[in-house]
Order: C-alpha cells, then structure tokens, then sequence
C-alpha cells in the first residue's frame, strides 16, 4: 500500500492511527533519516528478513527518499511473503528509482490532499463550516493550520518555506531552487488566469523548457495542479491553453505573503475559484469518481471557469463571489453543446458543487 500526498498532510498520522487499530507488530522505518536510507537502499531479501524480524507490517515513511526504493518494494512484495508493507511518499518513487523498477500489478496507490470541506462538515457540521467559507480561502486545509487557531500565518510560512519543494531540492532534481521560488510567486499571482510558459520564462529569465519541467516538478509534489482547455467542436476554441491551481488556499497566500481579509483583498474571486476547483478534485478523488477537468476559452475571450465531462456528459460551472450575481454562459458554447448542464456556483450554494454530484 503506497500513500502518496504533499509534506505535513497527515499521511504519518494517519497510518499510525491505522496501526494503532489493527494492533499487529510492526517496524517503522523514517527515510528521512539516513541510516534507514543506507539500510534500505540497494539492499538483500536477506537483509530484509533481518530488519523485520517477526513484525507483520511494514511502514516505511517519506520512502522517496531511499534510492531504488522500487527494488526495495518488489522484493517485500514478490520474495518476503505474510508481511504487508505500508509506504508513504511525498513525490512519486519513480524519482528514487534509478532502475525505474516498475511496482505495477504489486501495489495499491491512494492520495491523501489536505483536508476537505466534506471532512470538516462531517467533524463540526455544515453550519460551523460555512460559518468559516472566508477564512478558508486565506488559510485553506491543512490540518496543522485547522486544529491550531491563531497560528495560521506561522504554520503556512513555516510549511513554504521549510516543506513545500524539500523533496525536489533534496533530490537534485534543479539546478537553480531560486528560479523555482521565483517561479511559484508568478504562478501564484496567475490563478485564475490562463498561463504562457513563454511569458512565465521572460518574467522569471528561464526558457520554456525549464518553466515546464519545474511545473511538472511541482505538480508530481502535491503543490499544484494543471487544468487544460476543453476543446471539441468550435473553430475558435483555445485547445492547448492551461491554467495553474493550488491544491491549497493557504500555501497560495503564504507563497505570495499576504493573508489579509477577504474583504481588503482584490483578489477574492481568484481565491474563490481555486478554492472551489481544488474542492472539487479532492472530492472526485476521495469518492472514487472519474472525471474530467478543464477550463473553456474562445480566442475571443468567452470563457467558462470549470468544465467537467463525467459518464459520457459534460457540466459547466460558473463560480461568482457576488451571491446576486447572475450567471451568464456564451451562446457560442451553448450552441456547441446543447446538451450540456449549465451551473452557477455561488457561497450560497457552493457546498453542493464541493460535496456532491447534484
């Protein structure tokens, strides 16, 4: 069983409470540190036997940072037979894996976001958290960030300054982490936005390449995520246009510095906007639902903010701040796909958009 999500989501806590309840032996190995990396790494099944003992489960935490953990993986799997393992990562192993050992058909792969809307509601009710609708598009979901209120603003800096690209920089995998920083503040400064890699490279001095191998860097740590443009059936439609979220509100604003009130920000309807699509993706990930996730463009800027295609049919959001604003969609689109639900997602209704599929 593999865990994969971003630093200090709680996938540590999580398998420990798992442990805790089933009450089998175990032995934890923590790849941060690096007697267990050499232990671990380019190892022996007989090596293997030795370290586990009689325990029946394996947890092996941040295991993306042992070399060849693939290998490491395999020979649990396939050679050391009545033990499960548990590993948990916060990049993808392939990273580790020199020999790119393939763990297909060997493993089960989950992905664990901050905390959700959903989640919340379920632990203090719907009321308490829409109630808190603004203060989570300042300081988002991490958990750290919701149990400890009042240290927010700490927490967030603490968690981008000191967590957010550890693995990348851990790994070697940049040659310059300052273009990395420089980087994130512009994207940060984009949500909403459709992004030019070309301009990205210009604002920050790094060619196209390098702006989309940091941004695929970042994407593979739980940083952020990439939404296409939907392209079918219209001569004008943007079709390689794509527009950058957070998977959180919180490290947004902690990337850019600035956590001020909804109310004495100019960015709101941007907060609002990745707030409701990084909802939407933990929601479709957690609940098992596939789904497709796009933005539309025309080339003469109509656009429509979310397009999901589930099960054969397509679903078109508007998401408005304004609770009395009224939700328009372009005849261009309507024409195009007559077919399609059309939706406006407001603070007044927003919590069906988040936690459900009506």
């Amino acid at each position: 069983m593999i865990v994969l999500g971003a630093r200090q989501v709680g996938k540590t806590t999580l398998i420990n409470m798992l442990l805790n309840d089933i009450k089998e032996p175990f032995i934890y190995l923590n790849g941060d540190e690096f007697d267990v990396r050499e232990l671990l790494s380019q190892t022996t099944s007989t090596r293997l036997r030795n370290i586990i003992g009689k325990k029946k489960i394996v947890f092996i935490d941040e295991a993306q940072r042992i070399e060849d953990i693939g290998i490491t993986l395999k020979l649990f799997v396939d050679v050391i037979k009545n033990v499960q393992v548990i590993a948990t990562g916060s990049s993808p192993f392939e990273f580790a894996n020199r020999t790119k050992e393939p763990l297909t058909g060997r493993k089960y792969e989950f992905t664990l976001f901050p905390l959700s809307f959903s989640e919340m509601v379920s632990h203090h009710g719907i009321l308490e958290e829409l109630r808190l609708l603004e203060h989570r598009l300042v300081f988002g979901y991490y958990p750290e960030v919701v149990v400890k209120e009042g240290e927010e603003k700490e927490i967030l800096r603490s968690i981008a300054d000191s967590y957010l690209y550890k693995d990348i920089l851990a790994m070697g995998l940049i040659k310059k982490p300052i273009l990395l920083e420089k980087l994130l503040k512009a994207v940060a400064l984009q949500i909403g936005s459709e992004v030019s890699f070309n301009e990205l490279g210009q604002l920050i001095g790094a060619d196209k390449e390098t702006i989309d191998r940091y941004i695929d860097l970042l994407e593979k740590n739980f940083v952020l995520f990439r939404l296409p443009a939907f392209s079918r059936n219209v001569r004008n439609e943007i079709k390689k246009g794509k527009k950058i979220y957070f998977y959180d509100n919180g490290i947004r604003n902690a990337v850019i510095s600035n956590f001020n009130f909804v109310k004495n920000r100019d960015d709101t309807g941007h907060l609002y906007e990745n707030f409701l699509i990084s909802e939407r993706r933990k929601f479709l990930n957690n609940n098992g639902i596939t789904a497709n996730m796009y933005f539309w463009r025309t080339i003469q800027q109509q656009e429509i903010d979310y397009i999901e295609e589930r099960n054969g049919k397509i679903f078109a959001y508007e998401f408005k701040w304004n609770k009395r604003a009224r939700g328009t969609f372009p005849k261009t689109f309507v024409k195009a796909y007559p077919d399609a639900e059309l939706r406006l997602v407001t603070p007044d209704n927003f919590e069906e958009f988040v936690s459900s599929l009506n």
